[in-house]
C-alpha cells in the first residue's frame, strides 16, 4: 500500500466509523497518547519496562507492537491531513524541502 491508498482508508474507514466528525483538539489528544505509546514500545525495545504485571515478550513481539503504535500516529496524522485537504505525499515533500533548504544551503 502506497502513502496515498492508505491516506485514502484512513479517510473511508473513519468516515465509516464515525472518527472523521471527532473535534479537531479531540483528534490532536488522541495523536499525543498515540505519541505516549510509541515511547513505551521503543522503551520496552530498548531498555525493557521492569514491571512484574507486564509480560517481557519477544523482541519481535515487541517490534510488532511498536509498529502498530506507529500505524496510530500515522492514522490520526493522516485524519488531521485529511480534515484540512492536505495529501501526506505534499507532507512529505514539503518536509524534505525544508530540511534540504536548512541544512543543505
Amino acid at each position: 500500500m502506497n502513502v496515498n491508498e492508505f491516506q485514502e482508508w484512513v479517510r473511508t474507514y473513519y468516515q465509516k466509523r464515525g472518527w472523521s466528525e471527532l473535534d479537531i483538539f479531540i483528534r490532536i489528544g488522541f495523536l499525543a497518547e498515540e505519541t505516549g505509546e510509541v515511547a513505551r514500545a521503543v522503551r520496552a525495545l530498548e531498555i525493557g519496562r521492569d514491571r512484574p504485571d507486564e509480560s517481557t515478550g519477544t523482541f519481535t513481539r515487541k517490534k510488532q507492537e511498536l509498529m502498530e503504535e506507529l500505524g496510530d500516529v500515522l492514522g490520526n496524522l493522516s485524519a488531521i491531513a485529511n480534515k484540512y485537504d492536505i495529501s501526506l505525499e505534499d507532507i512529505f515533500r514539503s518536509h524534505r524541502n525544508k530540511l534540504n533548504k536548512r541544512y543543505n544551503s
